[in-house]
């Protein structure tokens, strides 16, 4: 992690923190909007040597979540469910009207793309907006926080036998330390809200939520840098 990643975090975390506790539906929903276009450009970015992805139609996407809460929730799955394939539709649109310019490879990375980051991050705004869901949400952060923090202290400490080639600053001791850390931020998150909020979380459930939560994470640090 360099420093630009340091300051990104420091500046970024309390943000979300503060946004979360303190902001409305629509500020949480336009916030993640504007974290799904910033995450789509540092995995298009990842891509542009080798491939083209199209990338007006991942932003696009990023901004749909600022709409999610606008539209009737009930009505947010159908509405979902409809423009996945309209997307594949307009992506090979693409491919027809550049003259093949654009192929197969940039519009599966483009999906992937919107599929693995706009997608998933649209279901943070939804969460949060749900019966408890001020709660529920920090789980999700405290796995993307907790690996972050400790693959990288576990990576740089003690780190010896690497990954992979394809990403060979990733070791396995700093993978296993963010599912620990993950772990660890959840048990102290379920601590502070069944003692402090008087909730009745489950340990065995958010460790279970939390260690999957954190594969997933660490999968995308991997192929991502």
């Amino acid at each position: 992690m360099d420093i630009k990643r340091w300051v990104s975090a420091l500046v970024g975390m309390p943000l979300v923190v503060i946004i979360l506790v303190l902001g409305n539906t629509y500020v949480v929903d336009i916030t993640f909007a504007i974290v799904a276009g910033l995450s789509l450009h540092e995995y298009f970015n990842a891509f542009k040597e080798k491939a083209h992805p199209v990338i007006w139609m991942g932003y696009v996407a990023s901004f749909l979540i600022a709409l999610i809460h606008v539209i009737p929730v009930e009505h947010a799955i159908t509405i979902v469910s409809v423009l996945i394939p309209i997307g594949i539709t307009i992506l090979f649109l693409q491919v027809i009207l550049s003259n093949m310019k654009t192929n197969i490879n940039d519009i599966a990375i483009t999906f992937f793309g919107i599929c693995y980051i706009s997608l998933f991050l649209m279901f943070v705004p939804l969460i949060h907006a749900m019966e408890y869901g001020k709660f529920l949400v920090w789980f999700v952060l405290a796995a993307a926080w907790g690996t972050d923090i400790m693959a990288y202290l576990v990576g740089k400490t003690i780190g010896k036998h690497k990954f992979s080639k394809i990403s060979p600053n990733k070791t396995i001791e700093g993978c296993i330390g963010g599912v620990i850390g993950a772990v660890l931020f959840g048990i102290g998150l379920v601590f502070v809200f069944n003692n402090v909020f008087h909730m009745n979380f489950s340990y065995s459930t958010v460790i279970l939520i939390e260690i999957v939560l954190s594969v997933a994470r660490t999968n995308w640090r991997f192929c991502s840098f």
